[in-house]
């Protein structure tokens, strides 16, 4: 086992990977910029080294000064956490060269499945289900247009190297195609440094739903279930819970096959994330695999009793998974909503500031992974999200109430969050039945909000 772990990160998952690390009795290192100084990643640790400016290209993103402190300080790993330098392949490359693990998949693996129009070929080429489009990258404006009229419209233009909306533009027309395609390409190389596009068949109203598998050195590769993440607001996630209500048992054992088939061809090595859209006609289509931890895997964790961050850091010392295939049970049912520091009832503005007074829900199946603390200072440089509210239960119905419960007690005063909105949501009669897509927030939000303003109202 290590004995020394440099955290390459900030926030909530920042803290995650301390505790997990302190729970294998293993020493850690946080690095920090100048606008974390007082986080609690840094007052976790028990060593925090400043490593540059508040912008995280001088700090967060800043390989060499974070492998200058994990050599200075004789870490013989680093873990990355999520975004940052998580899918990072040449960072992956750049810490095993300095003699570090790297806990994480291989260089080669992470810009495998990187590459989406990549990824989409080796899966084709192992039979894991693809949505129908270009067989490859997508080089002019004329190109796609050609292989839109192929597959029928709508299509959706993706950046190879894209994540997070960005890169991505939805066609209904034909006249909108070749404008939309440059545009896209134009913010994939602003965003990414690369311009290498896909296009594929828009799948209308789809759920999103990603299983979560764990692969070890030893060639053991196990899958720990679905989430089910179709609560979003520009492709970026909101709420997710497992298991689906979109999924029967038998579904669920071909999608779960396909995610151990998809790790399988990648070669791949520790905790990974295998997405998949599900049509309304219930057929299945691999969309990426992401390379590291997810944000939502607190639900997981507690549904199948795995510590996924424990794990990770197992298998990246070389030891084999902990549970065989045949000794994963999920049990009950988990949701988590994510909590940011933004304005819903104002176009979502950030809403960066100082945390005056929090009191955070507690009870049975109650969890929360958040950096924050009373007199924290929200940083406006960067993500927004800054709590996780996580439930169990033993059904769904019992989920959903148990997390009502849990937001009507979260009180974070002197900024303002998206904690009301997740609270509305889960009284929308559509998400209560469990029949919604990814279009639930764009088709319902303009009654969430109604609804908000009505208890802002009564509450005077």
């Amino acid at each position: 086992m290590f004995k020394r772990v440099l955290v390459a990160n900030r926030g909530e998952i920042a803290v995650r990977v301390l505790r997990a690390c302190r729970e294998l009795c293993i020493s850690t290192v946080a690095v920090y910029s100048t606008a974390d100084a007082d986080s609690l990643h840094v007052l976790f640790a028990e060593q925090a080294v400043c490593i540059g400016p508040p912008r995280a290209a001088d700090s967060y993103l800043n390989v060499d000064a974070i492998l200058a402190v994990a050599k200075a300080t004789g870490c013989d790993a680093v873990h990355p956490g999520y975004g940052f330098l998580s899918e990072n392949a040449d960072f992956a490359d750049a810490c095993r060269a300095a003699g570090l693990a790297f806990i994480g998949p291989s260089g080669d693996v992470i810009r495998k499945m990187g590459n989406k129009a990549a990824a989409r070929a080796l899966m084709q080429s192992v039979g894991v289900p693809v949505v129908p489009g270009s067989d490859g990258r997508v080089d002019t404006a004329e190109e796609a247009q050609e292989i839109a009229d192929r597959i029928g419209y709508p299509v959706l233009i993706t950046a190879a190297a894209g994540g997070g909306g960005r890169g991505m533009r939805r066609v209904y027309e034909r006249a909108q195609l070749q404008d939309l395609f440059r545009e896209a390409r134009a913010e994939s190389a602003a965003c990414f440094g690369s311009d290498e596009m896909y296009l594929e068949k828009l799948i209308l109203e789809p759920r999103h739903i990603e299983f979560q598998i764990m692969a070890d050195q030893h060639g053991n590769v196990i899958q720990l279930g679905e989430r089910d993440c179709s609560v979003q607001r520009r492709n970026q996630k909101l709420l997710e819970e497992t298991p689906s209500h979109a999924l029967t048992n038998e579904l669920r054992e071909k999608m779960g096959a396909a995610a151990v088939l998809a790790a399988r061809a990648a070669g791949y090595e520790n905790a990974g994330t295998v997405e998949f859209v599900l049509a309304p006609d219930k057929q299945f289509y691999f969309i990426e695999m992401n390379t590291r931890i997810q944000v939502e895997h607190p639900i997981t964790e507690l549904t199948v009793g795995i510590d996924l961050v424990r794990e990770q850091i197992r298998v990246a010392a070389g030891l084999p998974l902990s549970r065989r295939q045949d000794q994963v049970r999920q049990r009950g049912h988990a949701m988590e909503c994510r909590i940011n520091a933004e304005d819903p009832m104002h176009g979502f503005a950030p809403c960066p500031g100082k945390a005056d007074f929090l009191y955070f829900p507690g009870g049975p199946g109650v969890r929360i992974d958040t950096c924050m603390y009373s007199g924290y200072e929200i940083s406006p440089y960067y993500d927004s999200m800054v709590a996780k509210v996580i439930v169990q239960a033993p059904t769904r119905l019992e989920t959903i109430r148990r997390m009502r419960r849990a937001l009507e007690e979260l009180t974070i005063d002197g900024l303002g969050t998206n904690a009301e909105l997740m609270h509305q949501i889960l009284y929308h009669p559509v998400f209560v039945r469990g029949n919604y897509s990814t279009a639930f927030l764009d088709e319902h939000l303009e009654t969430l909000l109604a609804w908000i303003k009505q208890v802002e109202e009564a509450e005077g």
